[in-house]
């Protein structure tokens, strides 16, 4: 598939830096009920970022017409706009509907935040989609953008796609990409696996989990278990072939884009913001789904993205659903990757960014098919920071696998009794 990234660049996934495209509250955020008693008309104010503000306002005119309604909009980062509800939504100054992170929803949801939704039953979704917006089996918003890692590789170096970790191997073993600084060192394949957000399909490859039943379960916690160990050891082999540097989480992502750029790296593992780099720097690239780990199984990382959720505080939630079900159509998220050229979450549209999308968009809904929905329960907090500093702890010889693992489990579980129970 020839590579159409010029086009995808700039709106490409901002998910990774969504802080960097917020425009603050807009002095006009009032709720759609206050402005509608003002004037007598219906109003539903919806919460967006900036960047998407052509592409709402081409499409909400039907909307308008269909439910007599005028949509106005509030310009707001998305991260600020959910830490924001539980204050301005009871004052009466929250909007009505808003798009947010899918780690955000649980917590919001658990608090009383959020409306419960109805997911369309026309297929335009699947139970992954699904399970990212659902929270104690409730349903709390509806799915609409999605993204997850993928394998980027050089193709100047690398005569055909890596399929397997073995093929990932066998870089390392190629001198071209001998480190020359450090003797032994190699950089052929590199990833960020100190960043569990990076490392967790590996994890989940092996069998490893984050807490039980599908995620929602935090008094099961599964960064212990026999695969979570295998995978810890499997990586420990991986830092002993690379430099030093790579442990040093301040500057490993720089060090892995910038030896990727330079030719000194054949294959990176990262999500699809990191293509405008790539491009910028002339790195002639190919993407693909992440190669399938030496067991056999995949590599499965986290399925992330954005939903749309209704606030427990609007007036009118039958209409804030009728928005989330016309925003969410086939032809309306088609008409919204080609104006902004993010991935949608509905699946008749994906099949569309398979066939005719950039390699970029065809490997992240290829992968995303293979990708574990990230746990949105408060209690995933805990688990980022002590993951992180329990595969550094591994890779650089202060514990064994198996302690480091149950030294983790063991924080992470007294973390949770103390602060959520």
């Amino acid at each position: 598939m020839k590579i159409r990234v010029k086009r995808a660049l700039a709106g490409l996934f901002l998910a990774g830096a969504l802080g960097a495209a917020g425009c603050g509250n807009n002095d006009s955020g009032e709720s759609g009920q206050e402005n509608a008693g003002d004037s007598g008309e219906k109003v539903l104010t919806v919460s967006i970022e900036e960047i998407y503000s052509d592409y709402f306002e081409s499409i909400k005119g039907d909307f308008e017409e269909e439910h007599d309604v005028t949509v106005e909009f509030v310009f707001r980062e998305q991260l600020e706009q959910a830490e924001a509800l539980p204050l301005d939504g009871p004052a009466g100054i929250g909007p009505d509907v808003m798009m947010i992170p899918y780690d955000r929803i649980g917590q919001l949801a658990q608090q009383g935040h959020l409306a419960t939704v109805t997911v369309p039953d026309d297929g335009r979704f699947n139970d992954t989609d699904i399970q990212q917006v659902t929270v104690d089996d409730q349903i709390y918003g509806i799915p609409y953008l999605l993204e997850t890692l993928v394998l980027y590789y050089n193709k100047d170096l690398v005569e055909t796609e890596p399929t397997t970790f073995e093929d990932l191997e066998a870089l390392m073993q190629n001198e071209e990409y001998n480190f020359d600084i450090e003797e032994g060192k190699n950089t052929g394949f590199l990833a960020n696996w100190l960043d569990f957000y990076y490392s967790y399909g590996l994890f989940a490859g092996y069998g490893g989990y984050i807490f039980g039943d599908e995620g929602t379960d935090p008094t099961d916690v599964g960064l212990n278990n026999e695969g979570s160990v295998e995978a810890l050891e499997y990586l420990t082999e991986w830092y002993a072939q690379w430099p030093q540097g790579m442990q040093d989480e301040g500057t490993v992502g720089d060090f892995i884009d910038t030896s990727f750029i330079d030719g000194k790296t054949a294959a990176v593992i990262n999500g699809p913001w990191g293509a405008a780099n790539y491009e910028e720097g002339g790195v002639n690239f190919g993407v693909t789904t992440i190669p399938t780990l030496p067991n056999g199984e995949n590599y499965q990382p986290f399925a992330g993205g954005r939903g749309w959720v209704i606030s427990n505080y609007s007036e009118d939630i039958e209409l804030s659903q009728a928005w989330l079900e016309y925003i969410t159509t086939h032809d309306n998220q088609l008409a919204f990757y080609e104006m902004v050229q993010q991935i949608p979450a509905n699946i008749e549209t994906r099949q569309v960014l398979l066939e005719e999308g950039t390699e970029v968009e065809a490997a992240v809904v290829e992968q995303y098919e293979n990708a574990n929905p990230m746990p949105n329960i408060p209690q995933t907090a805990e688990v980022w920071d002590n993951a992180k500093n329990m595969i550094f702890d591994t890779v650089s010889g202060n514990k064994s696998a198996e302690e480091s693992a149950n030294d983790t489990v063991e924080v992470i579980q007294q973390l949770i009794e103390q602060k959520y129970e």
